[in-house]
């Protein structure tokens, strides 16, 4: 948990607009209750705060992101488009493999949170982003995505089961990916969840 980097990217496609029950709160809502909850959580190991990104088709990022400024990110961003997954994975992870030839990474290096809720627009791609930065990797615990899926969508479900288990056979070199979805989730809330990935 200590000397490790925190980046969040969140899902803001027009799905994420949808709520799991009835009268219930949107996906989004509890995607912004989850992100304060963890922001608070990492500023006691990092006072620098976490990397949030939000993407649909395109992506912004959002740096030294403390509980103080999640509201912002948003009150700036509602749920619209598409799911580009693999530009925005592509642009984290080029980040981190910069700042670490800059050696200005943490010595526990770092930890990416995916919440989405649906398929990616490009399957295929994402795998390609991620088996490419374990090739650039020296070392198994430097890098770890978690996938968390909010909603039910199989078809989401299905695609980031395969990433969890079959990423070293199609040529990663390190298994840096495992995935959540709602049925492992059981009667944990999105904060919780986000709170074991990074005290794992």
């Amino acid at each position: 948990m200590s000397d490790r980097d925190y980046t969040l990217i969140l899902d803001k496609s027009g799905s994420m607009s949808t709520p799991d029950q009835a009268g219930g709160r949107s996906r989004w809502d509890i995607a912004q209750e989850s992100t304060l909850a963890l922001a608070r959580k990492c500023e006691q190991f990092d006072p620098d705060g976490l990397t949030v990104y939000v993407f649909s088709g395109r992506f912004k990022r959002y740096d030294d992101v403390t509980s103080a400024k999640v509201a912002q990110i948003f009150l700036e961003n509602d749920p619209a488009g598409t799911t580009n997954l693999a530009g925005v994975l592509q642009n984290a992870l080029d980040n981190y493999f910069q700042r670490k030839a800059a050696g200005k990474t943490k010595p526990n290096g770092e930890t990416i949170l995916v919440i989405t809720d649906g398929e990616p627009d490009d399957r295929k791609a994402v795998f390609e982003v991620i088996i490419k930065a374990t090739q650039q990797m020296e070392r198994d615990e430097e890098l770890a995505i978690s996938m968390i899926q909010v909603g039910s969508d199989a078809q989401a479900t299905k695609f980031l089961k395969a990433l969890d288990d079959q990423l070293q056979s199609v040529g990663a070199k390190f298994d840096i990916c495992d995935t959540i979805t709602l049925d492992d989730m059981e009667d944990m809330t999105l904060a919780d969840i986000l709170m074991n990935a990074i005290t794992d």
